[in-house]
């Protein structure tokens, strides 16, 4: 899960980091209420889940209030690479005489985290990489080794750097580094990292990226992941320990599936027919009967998904109870949605038995390839998919 700005400095604030923290508001109204109590000049960032804001307009500097609200309108109506910009964040410009790069990334390669540190940094690192490659600094971080003053006396030599500023480099370095595995981090990034004229150690702008596996372990992520998500059936899905994937906007197929090879495998033989998914459902481990009724209730809450495939496979996965479950989804809100069933477990033969007496048109399906080859008939005979 990638944080936002505003999320990241928030971060950077609680673990003692000399962050640049802001005002962060949703609209113009909202700005307006405390545009008196900030300081001049300002920097205005559209918050959005994508790279290149400032180049698209989405980072304007404010010299005075006059400006403000018009600004801030402007970047709180533009569509940044497909991210409409519903937040905006809004920081006291500084003054510096230098802007660096670090970030500490988990290099899979090597399995262990990587310090990264360009003495020149900003919005033309990745220029600066591929042309000067000799200036990006790399540490690999083993086990227990931590942060150690070498490390820092070298990127300071190296960079060109006052040795004046190793206490304060290698504090930001320890907390850089405390914060990655607290947070069960893939990348900590800030760029730049500023030099202030008050000769400062500054964070401008970061970056976290955190793995989704380990959010469990921590609430305030999981709390900003909802407020972050506007749809409502992820978040329905979501409360219900399911995964739900939005597929295409055009699409009219649901699918139900237990795994993510199932299911792209299910969106991939569908697509080559020439029909689309509107979305999918990973059921993940417990497929019982009313996590099934509550899994079809989802999906097909979905106004525009006009036929379901549920495509079910598992050596301990009991048939009986996922036969169970979508009668007991179609019955409780009398749905009407054609179904494709594929079942293959434990009891398929009593599964088979219950969805005999399902209350709508339906079709069992041998396995993935012959459930497709169903929707297609389906799709044939007058149901437009």
């Amino acid at each position: 899960m990638n944080l936002m700005e505003y999320k990241a400095q928030e971060l950077f604030g609680r673990f003692g980091l000399p962050a640049n923290r802001g005002v962060l508001v949703q609209s113009v109204e909202e700005l307006a209420k405390t545009m008196n109590s900030l300081t001049y000049p300002l920097v205005l960032k559209a918050q959005v889940e994508t790279g290149g804001r400032g180049k698209a307009g989405g980072v304007r500097i404010v010299k005075n209030k006059d400006k403000l609200l018009e600004e801030a309108d402007a970047i709180l109506n533009l569509n940044i690479n497909g991210f409409d910009v519903k937040k905006l964040y809004v920081v006291e410009a500084l003054n510096f005489q230098r802007e660096m790069y670090v970030s500490i990334i988990f290099d899979r390669a090597e399995k262990v985290p990587l310090l990264i540190f360009c003495g020149n940094g900003g919005v033309d690192i990745n220029e600066i990489a591929e042309e000067h490659p000799e200036d990006i600094i790399r540490y690999h971080l083993m086990p227990g080794m931590g942060i150690r003053g070498y490390m820092t006396d070298y990127i300071l030599d190296k960079s060109g750097m006052s040795r004046n500023l190793k206490e304060s480099l290698q504090d930001i370095l320890e907390k850089l580094y405390a914060l990655f595995l607290e947070k069960n981090a893939l990348l900590v990034e800030v760029n730049p990292l500023v030099l202030t004229d008050k000769g400062e150690l500054v964070l401008l702008d970061g970056k976290i990226t955190v793995d989704d596996n380990a959010l469990f372990r921590h609430e305030d992520l999981l709390a900003y992941r909802d407020e972050m998500e506007d749809n409502p059936l992820i978040l329905d899905a979501r409360a219900n320990r399911f995964l739900y994937i939005p597929i295409e906007d055009a699409g009219t197929i649901g699918v139900i599936s237990n795994g993510s090879g199932m299911i792209m495998s299910s969106i991939d033989l569908i697509s080559r027919k020439n029909l689309t998914v509107k979305c999918a459902l990973d059921l993940g481990g417990g497929a019982t009967a009313e996590r099934i009724k509550e899994a079809v209730r989802i999906v097909l809450s979905n106004p525009d998904v006009k036929l379901l495939f549920i495509n079910i496979f598992g050596g301990i996965t009991r048939c009986d109870e996922i036969a169970r479950g979508v009668k007991l989804a179609y019955a409780e809100a009398d749905y009407t949605i054609p179904l494709v069933l594929r079942l293959e477990g434990t009891n398929k033969e009593a599964g088979l038995e219950i969805i005999e007496s399902l209350p709508v048109s339906f079709q069992l399906s041998d396995d993935l390839v012959d459930g497709v080859e169903k929707i297609v008939e389906i799709s044939a005979v007058g149901e437009q998919l």
